[in-house]
């Protein structure tokens, strides 16, 4: 977080509603609905913060995240893409049908339905508009690598551009590599800032 606030990005972290600690009313919004993630509380949050410093630019908008994250990343990028502009997604579970069936039924519920079709990735995929980094390890063994390339079959398949790094010997978590990092710093560098990152 620091390195992005170090080249001039300005960085917030909310807390996602169905967080830990919350009210059942914010429990309820991921209920049966993990695509959301609470982004029109996030969208209205940022905007006016916009409007009370004049120095924030809410016209160029990046996200980033991990497993669940990396999920909610590519999300900004298909539900709300007149917000989000660049998303960087390691590892994300983007289809609630293929990650470990234990965690997503504390959100999603049995049976699997059109909840699920709704919410996943995979499926709204030919609705991303923005530029988007996938990051995966090959060898994750908490969200099957699968998910990602699901995603990106149906990237193609859509003729939508986005960009893929495999970790051949990388685990859970791999963008956040010192190498992820970088990447994933540069991907913003370039598509928020416009500028080619320095190498």
């Amino acid at each position: 977080v620091s390195e992005l606030a170090e080249l001039g990005f300005v960085v917030e972290r909310i807390d996602g509603m169905g967080t830990n600690r919350r009210s059942k009313a914010f429990h309820d919004v991921a209920w049966k609905n993990l695509g959301d993630a609470g982004f029109p509380d996030r969208i209205l949050w940022m905007k006016a913060l916009a409007k009370s410093d004049p120095a924030l630019d809410s016209s160029r908008v990046g996200i980033y995240g991990g497993s669940a994250g990396g999920q909610n990343a590519m999300r900004a990028l298909i539900a709300h893409n007149d917000f989000y502009d660049v998303a960087v997604a390691d590892c994300g579970c983007h289809d609630n049908r293929v990650d470990k069936i234990w965690w997503n039924e504390l959100w999603m519920s049995w049976p699997i339905g059109e909840h699920y079709k709704e919410a996943s990735n995979v499926e709204q995929a030919h609705r991303l508009e923005g530029k988007l980094l996938l990051t995966l390890g090959a060898v994750d063994r908490n969200v099957d690598p699968a998910s990602t390339m699901q995603v990106a079959e149906a990237l193609i398949r859509a003729d939508k551009d986005f960009d893929l790094i495999v970790f051949p010997s990388g685990g859970h978590g791999i963008g956040e590599s010192p190498y992820g990092v970088r990447r994933r710093r540069d991907y913003f560098v370039k598509h928020l800032l416009g500028l080619e990152p320095r190498r």
